[in-house]
Formats: structure tokens, sequence, C-alpha cells
């Protein structure tokens, strides 16, 4: 594949047809590209599985979509600015990728992992004319960064998939709770799973996803 806007992974199946669909990876905050990647071999053979890096690097083999501040007081936030350039790159790339690919948003999925979750139902609800299907695991609905209002007819056409550990020790469960209650109150199809986890993905969220992929392709 070409140059896209993004650095990446790519695994393609060794055939793509009209059945083929697209999974777009994005990872959490200071990891990179290789780390959701390694799901891939045990996916469905026919997706096209693009794994994005984050635009900003915090050392060797580390990047972020967005940065992390720590106040004098040792509290975290994050920089809106940023997740929102970010919101608008990755936006740019999935049109990339489905242009080099022939797929449609009904063909395509979007994966996010801790911040790559809180960027992928970020995309969704900014961009539901991209993309329709997302997993999001162990992240939430950052509202500083959503549209201003609910009332786009495309958000018919979403599905979510999210999940999250009730012992998750970087971004608290009722965190992700909330944005249950909030994509239940905007009428917005998804399902919401917990683990017995802290921040990362159990072998049964992975099964659990996998499924759920599966029964969409």
């Amino acid at each position: 594949m070409e140059n896209l806007s993004l650095k990446y992974l790519v695994r393609e199946p060794n055939e793509i047809n009209e059945q083929t669909s697209l999974l777009i990876l994005l990872h959490g905050y200071g990891s990179n590209e290789e780390d959701l990647f390694s799901f891939a071999t045990e996916l469905p053979e026919n997706l096209i599985i693009v794994s994005a890096r984050a635009p900003r690097t915090l050392g060797f083999g580390s990047y972020s979509w967005y940065t992390i501040n720590i106040d004098g007081s040792g509290g975290k936030f994050s920089d809106d600015e940023e997740a929102i350039e970010s919101l608008n790159k990755i936006s740019t790339f999935i049109t990339e990728v489905q242009e080099r690919y022939g797929k449609t948003p009904e063909q395509t999925f979007l994966l996010g992992f801790s911040q790559g979750c809180i960027l992928s139902i970020a995309t969704a609800l900014t961009y539901p004319e991209k993309v329709q299907k997302v997993i999001g695991l162990s992240g939430y609905a950052n509202f500083d960064i959503l549209p201003s209002n609910y009332n786009n007819p495309l958000y018919k056409n979403l599905d979510f998939f999210l999940s999250h550990g009730s012992v998750d020790q970087v971004l608290p469960v009722e965190w992700a709770r909330q944005t249950h209650e909030f994509l239940s109150k905007i009428d917005i199809k998804h399902s919401y799973q917990e683990y017995p986890v802290g921040h990362g993905v159990a072998p049964q969220n992975f099964f659990a996803f996998k499924k759920w992929i599966e029964e969409r392709l």
C-alpha cells in the first residue's frame, strides 16, 4: 500500500473481494502500531487489518494521539486541542484506506484501546458517514471533543461494542459506565461488557469482540 498520512502495518487476506471488510486499529497512549496488530492472526481471514501509528512521539517505539498533562496536585487532564487534531487525522486516514481498497463505511470497523478507544468513539460520533462499527476497549466518551449536538440522522447506522475492566486503575470503570448510559440516552445501538481485569484486554474480552465482528461480516 502506498504511503498514507499515518504510518501503519497491514495484513491483507489472500484474496480481497466484495465481501472483504476493513478493520482499522488505534493503539493506546505510549504504545505503537504493533500492539493491537498482535490480534491480527486470530481474527477472521476475510478482513483487511490496518494498524495505525499515532502521530506524536514519546520515545523510541512509544507514541500518543495527544498529550496527557499532570497538574500541580497530580491530577491528569487531556490536551483536547491535540485530541481533536488527531481525530481529524484519523478521519482522513480512514478515507485514504477505504479509497485504497474500495471499501464503504458499512464495511469498515474501527477498533481502539484506551486513548485509541476515546478517539474511536469520537470519530464515529463526529464522522458517522465514514465508519459505522466501533469496538472500544478500556476507554470512554470524552464529551469535550464530541459534537455539540447528537441529532445526526446517520447515528441510526452506528453499532458499538464497548468493554472495560472493572478494576481498571488507569481509566475508572465509572467513566465507561457513563458512556454506556450516554449512548443509551441518545439511542445508539451498542453492547457494553465489563471484565474482572485492570487496564487491559482479558482473553474472554477478546473472544467476545471477535464474535461480535464475525456476526457483522
